[in-house]
């Protein structure tokens, strides 16, 4: 059975019963009750994985891979998502597009638009497709929890130096928020090992509530007046969206798309490990996505979209000005002079995928949908059509395709979102979904301090000279 069948298969369970349909009363399984439910026998699952398996070999190491930072090392154990180098990303066994057919949406019919971020959070941490019922339940839950941003919070955030870089501010705003970690009192209080998962997701579901208010008070801030309005009539998404200031149904549907896509990329990438490994300290989430945060701040994970976008412009400029079309043929040759002076083309390859990334593929969709003659569009599309020829005759790429980043600035430039060094800030919005939903888990599972062993180059050396055949 394929994983859409699979997916459609639990949504059907899902829904009510005859008995219940007929009745018209159904109960709603909250996701506390859903999470309470599943932790006792994944616990006793991984113990017995554990015992009778935990001797078994899954890998080696080379001294390319300690000395590459790690490339590869199967050393992880991540529930929420698995990135497969040519399929792209599952969350919880589906694709993309098997969660843009299953999940519900904001029209409250599955397929039609694109998922609410609320039912990826359901699905990332419960493994379970909820219901639009369970989701509504959801979006509440977590519009009455924003009312828990600490008051310091946003005159802190006010204060700072419009030129201070925005994702810093989030990291500030996020760690000026953990006065009101439950779990950090609760450690402090002395509360037992097994019920650490319990405070995890206060902290949890309090961070996702208070992050759009933090985000968009930034933006506000730094790009505008500093008003900051919401609307909770809306989604977790649409309500963002009015937050940043932008009332426009199809950018709604942007955001949900852009922050459903972003959340999770397995365990081993930066933001995802960097939280997990402070969460591992018992760090409360509060802390441990802030640290999350600022590893996303660095230029070789977060702020690649940006750097598209201004290669794009780049070109459109260069070839405005020399009186040029911009077609397969400048983009060809604006592409070899980039390659030539020894740049990447931002965009393109990806550290696991061999294939065009499913990310890309989504919004390129979306695009066709909502922005075929877009001028910026026309040329993502265009590069998209030679670029991977391009790099296949360079040679010096594993991978010539696009990858997310490769899309997702046009998507927003389009609908007037310039301010691009924002951009990495609406990533953090998404990607703490991700991090956080998995360190759930970490805390319901048990799963330790994380310190993995280091060698010296000496070591190294010395261990390749005595063993020459391994």
């Amino acid at each position: 059975m394929n994983s859409l069948s699979r997916a459609s298969r639990l949504l059907n369970n899902l829904k009510p019963s005859a008995a219940t349909a007929s009745t018209g009363v159904r109960s709603i399984t909250t996701l506390q009750e859903t999470l309470a439910a599943q932790v006792p026998g994944k616990q006793a699952k991984l113990a017995a994985l554990k015992k009778e398996h935990g001797s078994k070999v899954i890998g080696k190491v080379t001294i390319d891979q300690l000395i590459g930072g790690a490339r590869g090392v199967k050393c992880m154990l991540w529930e929420t998502s698995n990135l497969d180098a040519e399929e792209g990303i599952r969350f919880r066994g589906l694709t993309i597009p098997e969660c843009q057919q299953v999940l519900p949406t904001y029209s409250g019919k599955a397929g039609d638009g694109e998922p609410l971020l609320e039912s990826l959070i359901w699905l990332l941490l419960t493994s379970e497709v909820p219901t639009k019922e369970q989701v509504d339940t959801l979006t509440a839950e977590l519009h009455e929890r924003s009312s828990k941003l600490p008051s310091h919070v946003v005159p802190l955030l006010n204060s700072l130096p419009k030129d201070m870089h925005p994702m810093t501010q989030f990291s500030i705003g996020l760690n000026a928020a953990q006065t009101a970690s439950s779990f950090a009192k609760a450690y402090a209080d002395g509360v037992p090992k097994n019920e650490y998962h319990l405070y995890a997701l206060e902290d949890i579901l309090n961070v996702f509530a208070v992050i759009p208010e933090i985000a968009a008070t930034i933006y506000r801030n730094v790009y505008f007046d500093g008003v900051v309005t919401k609307d909770q009539s809306l989604d977790y998404s649409g309500n963002f969206c009015r937050m940043l200031g932008y009332n426009n149904p199809s950018f709604d549907e942007l955001m949900r798309l852009y922050l459903c896509i972003h959340t999770d990329h397995e365990g081993g990438n930066a933001s995802a490990h960097t939280t997990h490994l402070v969460g591992s300290t018992l760090s409360d989430p509060y802390l441990s996505y802030a640290a999350g945060l600022n590893a996303l701040a660095g230029p070789l994970h977060g702020l690649a979209n940006q750097e598209v976008l201004k290669w794009i412009q780049a070109l459109q400029e260069k070839f405005e000005k020399e009186g040029k079309e911009v077609n397969a043929d400048t983009i060809t040759e604006f592409a070899w002079e980039t390659l030539n002076a020894k740049k990447v083309i931002p965009g393109y390859g990806h550290a696991v995928l061999r294939k065009t990334d499913p990310r890309y593929t989504c919004q390129r969709e979306f695009g066709l949908k909502h922005m075929p003659d877009d001028p910026l569009f026309k040329i993502v599309e265009t590069i998209y059509q030679v670029m991977p020829g391009i790099l296949t005759e360079h040679g010096k790429v594993a991978n010539p395709y696009p990858n997310v980043d490769s899309h997702s600035g046009v998507l927003l430039w389009h609908y007037g979102f310039t301010q691009y060094q924002y951009y990495t800030v609406l990533f953090g919005v998404s990607r703490a979904v991700g991090g956080l939903c998995q360190l759930y888990w970490d805390r319901a599972l048990g799963l330790p301090l994380e310190r993995p062993k280091s060698h010296t180059p000496e070591w190294l050396e010395s261990f390749a000279k005595n063993n020459p055949d391994a």
